[in-house]
């Protein structure tokens, strides 16, 4: 992707998009996941399932799948610290993983529950298989979409040359001035 395209895509983040005219039923929260607070949106009844969205994306992209989960169970699809509605707290450390496994528990909790199924997506994949890891008392059921098993991933990225640059997009959005450089809070 150009810098032209990763700068277009940064300013369209940067706004903070409210829940859209085709998902009307949501309903608007916010957990305290240790003084920031994550937006969420919920919808339905019966055991908690919650969604995790991946980079760069925001609890929207799950509205297909909330209007039909949210017929047999009550669904959750957060913002994840730094995207959208919730808060973009300042500097680089308030991003680290143990703090977005937190962001997860921190839905659960708030909406009374003390477990449930967690469903991840990219990015929200890798966070999903860690607080399956590091809760596995909160997790009922896991679901991971395009990331593969955290301790799989790391091999391949030690042993595999063609791994490493298939992964190496990454790495090029940290290491582009002008882009998205993953200081989230600079959104």
């Amino acid at each position: 992707m150009t810098t032209a395209r990763w700068l277009l895509l940064a300013s369209l983040l940067a706004a903070p998009l409210a829940a859209a005219a085709d998902a009307p039923r949501v309903r608007d929260r916010y957990a305290d996941s240790s003084g920031v607070n994550i937006h969420y949106v919920t919808r339905g009844r019966g055991p908690l399932v919650v969604l995790i969205h991946g980079f760069p994306d925001f609890w929207y992209g799950w509205r297909e799948q909330i209007a039909t989960l949210s017929q047999h169970y009550q669904v959750a699809a957060l913002d994840l610290h730094g995207y959208n509605l919730s808060d973009k707290p300042a500097g680089v450390a308030p991003y680290g993983v143990q703090y977005l496994v937190g962001d997860v528990a921190a839905v659960i909790h708030d909406l009374g529950r003390s477990s449930a199924t967690i469903v991840g997506h990219d990015w929200g994949g890798a966070i999903a298989w860690m607080f399956a890891i590091a809760h596995p008392e909160m997790t009922e059921r896991l679901v991971v979409l395009q990331t593969p098993q955290p301790r799989g991933m790391l091999r391949e990225l030690r042993t595999n040359p063609a791994q490493v640059a298939a992964s190496g997009y990454a790495r090029r959005i940290q290491d582009t001035p002008g882009t998205l450089a993953f200081t989230p809070a600079s959104r």
